[in-house]
């Protein structure tokens, strides 16, 4: 069910709906000159299905202190889905993944993203992708360890020549990047790895 109507359909938004949503969160930084203490870098990568290459080059390349993948969700809400299978729904918010098949988030950081959506009130949902997997699966494995997850639009159709996502959602993955982004300081990120 579409609650506001607000949808839009095309080809390939697996994954550049996720590119779109950094773009997004870089205008936004900037345009609206929104005050946060971080660098903020949002690469396009290659290859993800067929090894996450190029988040591995990226991983080198700019050395994060944390990391979002910014992705599309396969969402479930279609006839013949369970909803183990695919547990988004379009106009839900965007998905927090919290398990896929190359990576389990760190869970501090996590936390921190949800307890960031509940207390901003952005619509969210939790997700998990038990088959494939995420550029965050290479993230989180660069040099010692990078906190890493995944923020996703749930979309239907992923890879086909129609896919849907409901608008709504990116905006609310981007108001959530935007908010993340704004809290997180050395302090913080730096007690996402201390025990």
């Amino acid at each position: 069910m579409i609650r506001n109507g607000k949808i839009a359909v095309g080809k390939a938004f697996d994954d550049r709906v996720g590119t779109f949503v950094g773009l997004e969160v870089l205008k936004h930084l900037s345009v609206d000159k929104i005050s946060h203490p971080n660098t903020v870098y949002v690469a396009g990568t290659v290859q993800e299905e067929v090894g996450l290459r190029g988040a591995e080059t990226v991983a080198r390349a700019v050395e994060p202190d944390v990391a979002f993948a910014l992705e599309v969700d396969i969402a479930g809400d279609v006839p013949g889905i369970k909803s183990n299978e695919a547990p988004a729904r379009m106009g839900s918010g965007p998905s927090i993944l919290t398990f896929d098949a190359t990576m389990i988030p760190n869970q501090e950081f996590k936390r921190f993203v949800i307890d960031t959506a509940e207390s901003e009130k952005i619509p969210h949902q939790l997700s998990v992708v038990a088959r494939g997997g995420t550029d965050a699966g290479r993230f989180q494995m660069n040099k010692i360890g990078c906190p890493s997850i995944v923020l996703a639009v749930p979309t239907r159709h992923i890879h086909s020549h129609e896919a849907i996502v409901d608008l709504t959602d990116i905006d609310n993955a981007t108001k959530l990047v935007i908010a993340l982004v704004k809290k997180l300081d050395e302090r913080t990120v730096k007690s996402f790895v201390q025990s």
